[in-house]
C-alpha cells in the first residue's frame, strides 16, 4: 500500500469508509502525518494535526450521541464510562484496524521503522482526523452514518461491559486465582508535556501480561488491564510465582527393628 499515489490512497479510504469526499485533498492530509511532512518539506503536503484537533470534538459528539439514544436509562456517570472506553486511544485503535488504515497512511521513514503503522497513538490521531475531514466535506450526518457502520461492535462491546473497571476485575480474577495482586508499570512516555502519551504494562507474578496506553496513567493502567482480562479469556495462563517445593511427609520415628 505505500506504493499508491495519493489519489489511489483516497479512493481505497472511500472504499473502506463506504463513502466519497467532494474534498479529496482533505482526505489525504487526514491520512499524513507529521514525520511525513518533516522528510518531504519540498512537497505541497500538510500533516493531520489540525484535523485531528477538530476530530476529537467530532468524535465525542457523535459517539455520545449514539450513546444518549442507545441507553435512556442510563446515568451521566455510566454514560460518562461508556464514551471514555471508546473514544479511549486503544478504542480508536482497534477501529482503525478494522479498517485496515496503518497501511494507507503516509509515514516518514523514523516512524515507519519505529512501528508507526500499529501504534495506537498515530491509528487514534488517524481516525479523529479522518472523522474530521468527513465533517468538513459533507457534514456531521455523514460522520455519523460512518460512526454507526464501524463503530457498531464496540458500541455493541460496550452495552454488554459498561459500568466495568477493568482493575478492579483483574485485581478480582488475579487474587481469586493467585493470591497476589497485578503490578502496573509505566514502560514510556511521549509527546509534549500538555499532550503525554504514557504506556503502561501489566505484570502478574514473573511474567508481563497487557500493555496500554493513554492520555493519563490511570487511562493507560485500565487500557493494559483490559488487554490483559482479553489475553486470559483468549486462553494465555496465569502462572504466578514458583511456589516451593513441599518437604516430603513425614515417615514419623521408626520403630526398633526386630532382633
Amino acid at each position: 500500500m505505500s506504493k499508491l499515489n495519493s489519489q489511489e490512497r483516497v479512493r481505497a479510504l472511500e472504499e473502506r469508509l463506504g463513502t466519497t469526499f467532494s474534498r479529496p485533498e482533505l482526505a489525504l492530509t487526514a491520512l499524513t502525518h507529521s514525520s511525513y511532512v518533516n522528510e518531504h518539506p519540498d512537497e505541497s503536503f500538510r500533516d493531520n494535526e489540525r484535523l485531528e484537533f477538530l476530530g476529537d470534538a467530532v468524535v465525542d459528539l457523535t459517539v455520545s450521541q449514539r450513546l444518549y439514544e442507545r441507553f435512556p436509562d442510563a446515568t451521566e456517570g455510566q454514560m460518562s464510562r461508556m464514551h471514555d472506553y471508546i473514544v479511549d486511544t486503544v478504542g480508536l485503535a482497534r477501529v482503525a484496524r478494522g479498517l485496515k488504515l496503518g497501511e494507507l497512511l503516509l509515514l516518514g521513514r523514523g516512524e515507519e521503522r519505529s512501528g508507526g503503522r500499529d501504534r495506537n497513538s498515530v491509528l487514534a490521531d488517524a481516525v479523529e482526523a479522518i472523522l474530521a475531514a468527513l465533517y468538513l466535506d459533507s457534514g456531521l450526518q455523514s460522520v455519523q452514518t460512518v460512526v454507526d457502520r464501524h463503530f457498531a461492535e464496540v458500541l455493541d462491546e460496550v452495552s454488554r461491559t459498561f459500568g466495568r473497571d477493568f482493575k478492579t476485575r483483574l485485581q478480582q480474577l488475579v487474587q481469586e486465582r493467585l493470591k497476589l495482586p497485578p503490578l502496573y508499570q509505566v514502560v514510556s512516555e511521549s509527546g509534549p508535556d500538555h499532550r503525554k502519551i504514557f504506556e503502561v504494562e501489566v505484570c502478574i507474578g514473573p511474567e508481563v501480561f497487557g500493555r496500554g496506553t493513554g492520555g493519563s496513567k490511570r487511562e493507560a493502567e485500565q487500557a493494559a488491564a483490559r488487554h490483559t482480562l482479553e489475553l486470559i479469556e483468549q486462553g494465555r495462563e496465569l502462572k504466578g510465582v514458583p511456589s516451593e517445593p513441599e518437604p516430603p511427609p513425614s515417615e514419623g520415628p521408626k520403630e526398633d527393628a526386630p532382633v
